[in-house]
């Protein structure tokens, strides 16, 4: 948890509007000591950006100190941040040095920040205010300087009206605030995800898989992803290690990512994944503007594959058709 943290800038694998405009934001926000409140569900990839930020920064070669926030208890995360004073409690048998005072000079990341106590939030925003900070059970004051980024799946705005969050810490943290959006929303962004993903499991495990079938990036991209890009690289992972081919087929992919088809794809509740891939072909050519090359591109796949797939399931690349 407190070890110094390669400072090269993470990879971002993106090239949705959605993520064009993070990333936009985060070149410009790096600069910068200003607090930042990444907003997101679960497994979007907060602590990518939050890495993100902190590798463009002056601090870069400074700690980049994560901690969770909702994995520890009040007490041992007050002791953890602030570090406590021998004696302070039972089994404080030596001073120690809390995470802030580790993150000196450089990037403290407080993960799943709408879980901590209101005692807590009181001495984080003291840290925001004064710079300095007290350890558990001492009366003197250290000075620290460290940039704050935090991140939270939940609406510190509604927690804040409700009383659970102190508002003059929701404004403190919130000075530029982040939203990362669902995969859902960015589904152009799965096939270059997926590719990634399968490269990095691929050479993990020796495995001889250089590729996705057409028609399994197109059920990944009709996939709504709750899990979003965790959800998604556990899928690729398992994929790798189960396919027999050279190639991701649909079989290889989790059993909820191919029963995502519509009841109107197919007989009773069958799947169809003529529906799927079809829908899905013309889904991307609309995007792309019927453009063939760029909506080869978005599909994650080569000009002549998109040729092939729509001659096998019967597309029709003219814009005319573009109801079907």
């Amino acid at each position: 948890m407190t070890r110094r943290e390669d400072c090269r800038a993470p990879r971002i694998v993106g090239a949705s509007r959605p993520m064009r405009d993070v990333l936009e934001i985060v070149a410009r926000v790096a600069r910068t000591r200003s607090t930042v409140l990444i907003q997101g569900e679960t497994g979007t990839g907060k602590e990518l950006i939050a890495r993100a930020i902190h590798a463009a920064s002056p601090r870069a070669v400074r700690p980049f100190v994560p901690v969770d926030c909702s994995a520890l208890a009040e007490g041992v995360l007050e002791s953890e941040l602030f570090g406590h004073v021998r004696g302070a409690f039972t089994g404080a048998v030596l001073d120690k040095r809390g995470l802030f005072e580790t993150a000196h000079a450089g990037t403290c990341f407080l993960d799943e920040i709408g879980e901590i106590s209101t005692c807590v939030q009181a001495k984080l925003l003291r840290v925001l205010q004064e710079r300095e900070i007290k350890r558990v059970g001492g009366t003197a004051s250290v000075d620290v300087d460290v940039r704050v980024i935090a991140a939270t799946n939940r609406d510190l705005g509604a927690l804040t009206d409700g009383g659970r969050f102190r508002e003059d810490l929701f404004y403190r943290l919130s000075v530029v605030t982040l939203q990362v959006p669902p995969l859902r929303d960015r589904r152009e962004d799965i096939p270059l995800l997926a590719d990634h993903f399968l490269r990095v499991y691929a050479a993990a495990n020796a495995r001889p898989v250089s590729g996705i079938a057409p028609e399994a990036v197109a059920l990944l991209v009709a996939y709504d992803w709750p899990g979003n890009i965790r959800e998604l690289e556990h899928a690729i992972e398992r994929a790798v290690a189960l396919t027999t081919s050279p190639v991701v087929r649909p079989e290889d992919l989790p059993p909820k990512c191919v029963g995502t088809a519509s009841p109107s794809d197919a007989p009773g509740s069958a799947l169809s994944l003529r529906g799927v891939v079809t829908r899905h072909v013309h889904r991307v050519l609309r995007e792309a503007r019927w453009n063939k090359k760029l909506a080869a591109q978005l599909l994650g796949v080569h000009r002549r594959t998109l040729y092939r797939l729509t001659k096998r399931y019967g597309i029709n690349l003219s814009e005319r058709d573009s109801h079907g």
